[in-house]
């Protein structure tokens, strides 16, 4: 390996490191803290349960099941569910899910604001109180903007928050301080600042190509110390 070959690693080695430097802390501290805290703490699996166990049986079901498929030419899916203390039916259709009362066989309303912050509660492992009940036409990020849900926000110090289907009142996910803090920090280690969720944008890919470089050109600085040492210790055995 010649001189101009170690100067020239030299200069890309230098300019590269300026370049990556708070990109890759970012990746290290990304890495620690990502690594740090449990899926089960992001995904808030303390905080709320996503379903309920269903506390009726199939003879509690007294509505026509013939009567509410005969509504629909083609159904994916029947499944015998419940709000809170009403046993419900859930036909699930190519053109969506339509929910009926279990008991009369007519369609369920909309669950009220009430019934949603009960329901909200019922799901609630930790003792808190609602700070904030608010039905939105469409969700934030944190929800991948999934329209007509109702968020409800508790006083906690995690501010837990519950997103539910404003149809069926249904429990969608749950997020928390935890979880957004993860989301931050994924949001710099795959470099997409908009929404989060493209790990082969462009940018990073540009980023981790510039790093293997960074590597590369370190290597070879490496290889030059070894020699220079090596040098010196054969000069020092031969006086």
């Amino acid at each position: 390996m010649n001189k101009r070959m170690f100067k020239y690693a030299r200069k890309v080695h230098k300019w590269l490191g300026y370049l990556l430097a708070i990109q890759i802390f970012f990746w290290l501290l990304g890495g620690l803290v990502m690594s740090a805290i449990p899926l089960e703490k992001v995904h808030g699996k303390h905080l709320a349960k996503r379903s309920l166990s269903n506390p009726f049986k199939v003879h509690d079901y007294m509505a026509s099941i013939d009567a509410i498929t005969a509504q629909f030419e083609q159904i994916s899916d029947i499944k015998y569910s419940h709000l809170l203390t009403k046993p419900t039916i859930e036909i699930a259709t190519l053109n969506g899910t339509f929910t009926f009362d279990g008991i009369t066989g007519e369609v369920m309303a909309r669950p009220s604001e009430s019934e949603i912050i009960e329901n909200a509660k019922a799901h609630l492992l930790i003792s808190a109180k609602t700070s904030q009940v608010q039905l939105l036409a469409k969700g934030p990020r944190e929800i991948a903007y999934k329209a007509n849900v109702w968020q409800v926000s508790f006083d906690d110090w995690l501010t837990t928050t519950l997103y539910l289907d404003s149809a069926t009142g249904k429990v969608i996910t749950v997020r928390s301080t935890i979880w957004r803090i993860f989301d931050f920090f994924w949001m710099l280690h795959i470099m997409d600042y908009d929404e989060r969720e493209d790990f082969n944008n462009p940018l990073l890919i540009s980023f981790a190509a510039t790093s293997v470089l960074f590597c590369l050109s370190g290597i070879l600085l490496l290889l030059q110390n070894l020699r220079i040492k090596r040098r010196k210790s054969i000069s020092i055995i031969s006086k």
